[in-house]
């Protein structure tokens, strides 16, 4: 960036200077003449530390100060937005407050929700997730107060020189020193835009960011600006981003060791209880430890083995071992990490993420997983479950209800120790397999253990050193594991289906969409604009073409001429193509429409059902449910939701009642266009139950309570939907439960079929329908007490046989060899007595074909290569353990051979 970014009127106006540090060769700006640092770390240490630079304050009251002070500049305050970024495709989390804005606002597709505006927006990030505890300032979830501005051509809010006018008021009214402020000019570029930015540092440390975007990887008719080597063009918007530290200020106001001690004094304290190290807190040697490790903290990178040099100075400073200085520090991080991970937890589940393996519910049980095993390390008395809920009333500001969440943590905590229980056998299956090549387990593996099996990677290294091999775990694993999860993965791009009409499409008119305007309608007339490759395009169309989880319309079209069938619609952009057989069609052709209706009516009523039954899932299962996936049908359909634990039957029936009542209410189905802001503050963001749509406004369905962003086909009033009935439920994957079901006329018919499949069991046993469960559970009952029996009577008659099986004995061994036509459970057995006794066994039974079976009780003979020779003669094959094999031939005539061959070949074995 250029130095005319920065020189602004208000660092003139105020007596500002601009310098070069001289450590790190970064320019900044300062009132302080003689101050020839830029006042960052790591060119100076903390300095605020014992020595507080604003009025103190605790959290409440920081935020309350930074929204009041800009609602008086004329700032309208917004409410946050939720942590689970689901107005977004491309995060899981809400990471920044700017993200509650992408892509729609700052791409000027849409207005802003206020302007100018204030928020205070709780973010997580967990990139840096291993430094959480251990460096004094990080945190997994912290809340970025923001004021932001969006300038057009048309109308100016204000830009640069107003916003560092700003920041200097506000902190000079909660105490701040404004000689003691910084401006570290920083070019900012990130997310496909770019803009001059300083970072405002007192005290040594950074409270804020002021971002000033004005440009995007977007060409424009101006010439580009190289960032990074990296083009960049000035936009049409020009965004006032900014981001201040509501913790950082927090710290900075209390000159505490670490920002732990600042946010969390009350749940510090419980924990340190907790885990009793409460004698710590009186400690002067402790409090020093953890001052200079937050001082040290602050001017290096401490991840990677940086740690170990960061508890190398700390060591040096006090005069104390490195060894004695973590015995010291490391309990005290766990306490550190586990305040900041509940508090993360808090805004997880009470923002109505549901653990799993998969997107947001993936770092959920990372942090939720990692907390536990912390917990564990310290041999805490509280209950997870416990901290989460003191965490969520401390903040008091969740859709999810606190019994649901204390079921979630329950649920995770069993899944966890059933985990650990399973891990253990792995890796150590894992850790000989590496022990007997002398290699170590290699890192990709460590992180296959805890993606695929959710093992730990310090139980891995414990596991895996009792079997004597090596394992090392680079300090930021969790970082690492995070960073792999944090963002949409791009999923692998197939071939293109529609390829070869897309060129096409694009010179063709916007397709005129009678299914929206005329749902119920299933005639119509139109005109051919276009026909290629068994495509026709026409001006308009009722053909609802594939989307949102719902098929095509199908139907016919007809001519003066001709008549063809719509086997498919398909839309490419705003055109829509329809894939006719039958015929070709000409250019200019009038015709005549007719979608298939009862095809059209059974997909109208199962994709308003869907609806109506995700509402139902919500209202009996809790407000965390949350569309995974659909897919509608004319004869049955699929909901896919998220949920901590398996639907019970019960819960099943509930969500079917519900949804009937729904249907009975005859509730009126209300469709419009909106405009995507006001809807989203209208409805929330649960409005994205089936992905996020494309544009400036929106088609929303609301179906009583229930308001999604929909672009499929809908009956008019509940009523019309007719019965829903659940036909079963799967559990696809961790989290995520599937409910099959059918409505109208599928849901009459789903319900006779198993009308008839009772009738038709009933039958067969010869009650009455409603007899049927208590006649079926006798017969079980009589056909367990019954196999009992038989197998008794078959262990008899084993016995029996043996009796009668003398067979020889060479060498102190006892040899039976002969034909016994027995089923094969029972020759295994017969054969199996004999080895257990010590003996050799090879029997064979002649059904058709020859089944082959040897058992061996001694070393010397392996039954293996008995009954491969064996099977071998008789035109078959067999194999197995020396102590047990099996196997079969089909040459009968030839078994007198192979039993002496076999005796042979035993009796050798015996003789050595």
């Amino acid at each position: 960036m250029l130095e005319e970014e920065y020189t602004l009127d208000y660092f003139r106006s105020q007596g500002f200077e601009r310098k070069v540090c001289k450590s790190c060769g970064a320019a900044f700006w300062t009132r302080d003449p003689e101050q020839e640092l830029c006042g960052d770390a790591p060119c100076v240490t903390y300095n605020f530390i014992g020595n507080p630079v604003f009025k103190p304050h605790t959290v409440d009251e920081m935020r309350e100060a930074f929204l009041s002070f800009f609602e008086r500049h004329g700032h309208t305050r917004l409410e946050r937005y939720p942590v689970a970024a689901r107005w977004r495709d491309d995060i899981y989390l809400t990471i920044a407050s700017i993200a509650d804005f992408q892509p729609f606002v700052t791409s000027g597709v849409v207005p802003p929700p206020a302007n100018p505006l204030t928020i205070s927006q709780p973010c997580i990030r967990l990139n840096d997730l291993d430094s959480v505890g251990r460096s004094g300032r990080h945190l997994t979830l912290f809340e970025m107060m923001a004021h932001h501005a969006f300038n057009t051509p048309e109308e100016r809010i204000y830009w640069k020189d107003e916003t560092v006018a700003l920041c200097d008021e506000f902190i000079a009214s909660i105490g701040g020193d404004l000689s003691r402020i910084s401006y570290k000019e920083h070019p900012w570029y990130g997310g496909g835009n770019a803009g001059a930015s300083v970072e405002v540092l007192i005290g040594g440390l950074e409270v804020a960011t002021l971002v000033f975007m004005n440009l995007g990887r977007q060409k424009t008719n101006q010439p580009p600006v190289d960032v990074n080597g990296v083009p960049y063009y000035p936009m049409r918007l020009q965004i006032v981003d900014t981001g201040y530290g509501l913790e950082r200020f927090v710290w900075a106001s209390k000159g505490s060791p670490t920002i732990y001690d600042a946010v969390f004094p009350e749940m510090v304290s419980r924990l340190m209880r907790s885990a009793h190290l409460e004698n710590l807190l009186d400690s002067p040697e402790f409090m020093k430890i953890m001052g200079l490790s937050a001082r040290f903290a602050g001017v290096m990178d401490i991840s990677g083995t940086n740690l170990y040099n960061l508890r190398k100075k700390v060591a040096d400073a006090i005069g104390v071992p490195v060894e004695r200085l973590e015995r010291i520090v490391v309990p005290i991080e766990k306490i550190y990490s586990i305040a900041d991970h509940t508090r993360c937890l808090a805004y997880m589940l009470g923002d109505c993420i549901v653990p799993s393996n998969v997107r947001e519910g993936y770092l959920a049980r990372l942090v939720l997983r990692r907390t536990l095993r912390m917990m564990n390390d310290l041999s805490m008395d509280e209950d997870l479950a416990d901290l989460v809920e003191a965490q969520m009333q401390a903040v008091g500001d969740f859709s999810q209800d606190v019994d649901v969440v204390r079921e979630i943590v329950a649920s995770e905590e069993a899944r966890y120790a059933g985990t650990l229980e399973r891990g253990t056998r792995i890796v150590q299956k894992i850790a000989r397999n590496y022990r007997a090549k002398s290699s170590r387990v290699p890192l990709a593996e460590v992180i296959t253990l805890y993606d695929s099996h959710g093992i730990p990677p310090e139980m891995v290294k414990e596991v895996a050193a009792a079997e004597g091999a090596v394992v090392e775990i680079p300090d930021n694993f969790y970082s690492l594991i995070a960073d792999i999860h944090s963002e949409a993965q791009k999923e692998a791009e197939g071939a293109d289906p529609l390829a070869p009409y897309r060129e096409r499409a694009a010179t063709l008119p916007p397709t005129k969409k009678l299914y929206y305007e005329l749902p119920c309608e299933v005639e119509f007339e139109a005109m051919v604009l276009d026909y290629f490759d068994g495509m026709a395009v026409l001006d308009q169309t009722l053909f609802y073409p594939e989307g949102g989880g719902q098929p095509s319309d199908t139907g016919t079209l007809v001519t003066s001429e001709s008549m063809v069938r719509v086997e498919e619609a398909v839309k490419i952009g705003e055109v829509i193509l329809h894939r006719v057989t039958g015929g070709p069609l000409k250019r200019g052709d009038r015709v005549k429409g007719m979608v298939d209706e009862e095809r059209r009516l059974s997909l109208m009523r199962h994709h308003t059902a869907t609806h109506v039954l995700l509402h139902a899932a919500k209202k009996v299962l809790g407000a965390h449910v949350h569309q995974a996936g659909a897919q509608k049908g004319s004869e049955t359909s699929r909901l896919d939701v998220r949920h901590y634990r398996h639907i019970s039957p019960d819960e099943l029936r509930r969500i079917e009642i519900e949804a009937n009542r729904m249907v009975m209410a005859d509730l009126p189905v209300y469709i419009c266009i909106e405009e995507r802001t006001k809807a989203e503050q209208k409805y929330g963001f649960d409005l994205y139950q089936g992905g996020v749509p494309p544009g400036r406004e929106i088609r929303t369905v609301q179906v009583g309570a229930e308001v999604q962003a929909c672009a499929g086909t809908h009956v008019r009033a509940t009523g019309e939907i007719g019965p829903i009935r659940i036909i079963g439920v799967e559990h696809i994957q961790d989290g995520v439960e599937r409910l099959v079901f059918a409505a109208g006329l599928a849901a009459v018919y789903a319900i006779q079929r198993m009308a008839d499949i009772i009738r038709a069991s009933a039958d067969v046993v010869s009650v009455q329908p409603e007899n049927l469960p208590a006649t079926v559970t006798r017969f079980f009952s009589e056909w367990k007490e019954q196999k009992k029996e038989i197998e008794r009577l078959r262990k008899s008659a084993v016995d029996l046989r043996m009796q009668h099986l003398a067979g020889e004995v060479v060498d102190g061994v006892r040899v039976v060899v002969g034909q016994v036509d027995a089923a094969p459970k029972e020759l295994v057995a017969l054969a199996t007595s004999v080895a257990d006794e010590g003996g050799v066994a090879l029997f064979v039974s002649v059904d058709g074909n020859v089944k082959v079976v040897a058992t061996s009780g001694v070393p010397a003979v392996n039954a293996a290569d008995i009954v491969r020779e064996v099977c071998s003669i008789i035109g078959g094959k067999g194999g197995g353990k020396p102590t047990l094999a099996q196997g079969a031939g089909s040459d009968v005539a030839r078994l007198g051979q192979a039993l002496e061959h076999g005796r042979s070949r035993i009796l050798e074995a015996l003789h050595g």
